[in-house]
Order: structure tokens, then sequence, then C-alpha cells
């Protein structure tokens, strides 16, 4: 080691704001005050939709399906809140891991599908909600679960921030439509679905862990990066008959209400359209 950089190094240690030229790559990194004001305001959006969908749908004796994401950990901080303050009685029923850990954090009552096959109302996010409420969903890894509890409900509802919010699937999301799948079969199923469906499918990797995602059910996911807007009823139908596919990221007129937090602070709510 230089004496130089000897130098260098012990200023460093003792606090010393020193960046030599040789050095730079060493430099800190900065995030923007406009990055972190953005991130903030999408939070602050996030909050605000989850808790008008709980206020506004929500009732006592109630059993509520809990979806998985980050938006939905604002809805259950409310529904504890609620729960707390107006004394009700509330059943929980999870989408996946994480949801029934938010639940018994906040020492809700929890349920299964089992015992309470009828919910009366599910509060869900998406990755992207399209203008007759057709969502992309399953970034996070639970497409499965969350389809089977928004199916048993008899109101669905959605939150999500303004970057949600799209006229047509595919303008804002573009990781594409989560399918999940058995392992075994994830070649095949990719090959069928770029054959008919053109676009890019490949198989998602972990992060934290060598090799692909693993879901709750032990299955594979596949993220299908579509090249054009399809007919998501037929798509949906089509994708779901190849052999190995357990189920896609396409919840097609299933959601009766969506709640999206603005950036201007409010909440807009779109209702699907009377088909």
């Amino acid at each position: 080691m230089t004496p130089q950089r000897w130098v260098y190094l012990r200023k460093l240690l003792s606090g010393f704001p020193s960046f030599p030229p040789s050095f730079s790559s060493c430099r800190p990194r900065v995030f923007s005050s406009s990055q972190s004001a953005a991130d903030n305001m999408a939070e602050e959006a996030k909050k605000l939709a989850a808790y008008s969908a709980v206020d506004n749908n929500v009732q006592n004796n109630h059993v509520v399906g809990v979806g998985s994401g980050s938006t939905v950990v604002y809805a259950v901080d409310r529904l504890a809140e609620r729960v707390r303050q107006e004394k009700l009685n509330i059943v929980c029923v999870p989408t996946s891991f994480q949801a029934r850990q938010l639940i018994l954090k906040h020492g809700l009552m929890l349920s299964d599908l089992e015992r309470h096959p009828e919910l009366d109302v599910a509060i869900d996010g998406a990755d992207e909600v399209d203008s007759e409420l057709t969502l992309i969903k399953g970034g996070g890894g639970c497409l499965t679960q969350e389809k089977i509890v928004a199916g048993c409900s008899k109101f669905f509802v959605v939150i999500a921030d303004y970057r949600k919010d799209s006229d047509a699937l595919g303008q804002q999301w573009k990781k594409g439509v989560p399918i999940e799948v058995i392992p075994m079969a994830y070649v095949p199923v990719s090959r069928t679905i770029a054959k008919h469906f053109g676009g890019e499918v490949s198989l998602r990797m972990a992060v934290s862990k060598a090799g692909p995602v693993v879901t709750d059910n032990s299955n594979f996911i596949l993220d299908w990066k579509f090249e054009h807007t399809h007919n998501w009823k037929e798509v949906n139908t089509a994708i779901k008959m190849i052999p190995g596919v357990v189920e896609t990221g396409l919840f097609v007129n299933m959601a009766q209400q969506a709640y999206f937090g603005m950036e201007d602070g409010s909440v807009k709510v779109r209702k699907a359209p009377v088909n």
C-alpha cells in the first residue's frame, strides 16, 4: 500500500470527507431527493387507497379475504385499528404466508376456506388495473391463492396507487403476466405460450436463493411479456388449458371495485363495467 493511500484510509476511518480521484468508485451512493419524494408519495397513495377500501367495504361480522403485497399491509393496519376502536367481530382468510403473518401480527381472527368457504369481501392489491378492471396479479408469486380467495368472495375490491392505473394492460406494468406452473412442465408451457400468443416467456429466478422462485404451492412462476393487447378472457382460458399450468395472473371479470390513491392525496374509485 502506498503512503498516499494509507493517509487516505486513515482520514476516511476518522470521518474525514476526502475522496481522491483514484478512489471515486468508493464514494457512497447518493439517492436524489426527487426519487425519495416519489417513493414517499407512492406509499402514501397506497395507504389512502387501503384505508378507504377498508372503511367503505368492511362491516361487523364480516369474513374478509386478505390479499398479499405491499398495499395490503396498510389494509390490515386499518382493519386492526377498526377492530380495536369499534369492537368489530371480523374473521380473516389469508391468501399467502405473508398475509397469514400479517393477520397473526395484528391479533386478528385467523381462519381458512374450510371453515369459511364464502367470504363477504376480499381486499387485494394488483400489479396493474385496466379500464375494465381486468387485473395483472402475481408479482409477489401468490396468484393462485389470491384468485381462489377472490373467487370465494361476494365482493372483490382492489387497492393500488396511481402507478398501477392503466387504460390497457401493459401500459404501466412491464414485467408481464405471471403464470404458475408445475415444475416439470415449465419448458413445454413456455414454448406453447410463445408459439400461440407471441412475446417472451421466462422462468422467474429467485433473488436470495439459487435457482427459480418457488411458490407457496411448491410450483414455478413463468412471466409472459406479451407484445400487444389481447382478448384477455380468451387468452386466460386458453393458457389455463395448457397441461401443466396451475393458474394465470390474469383476473378477468372478478373485481367489482378498485381504489386508487392519487398523487394529489385523493382516492379515485372505479367500478367494473356492467355487462
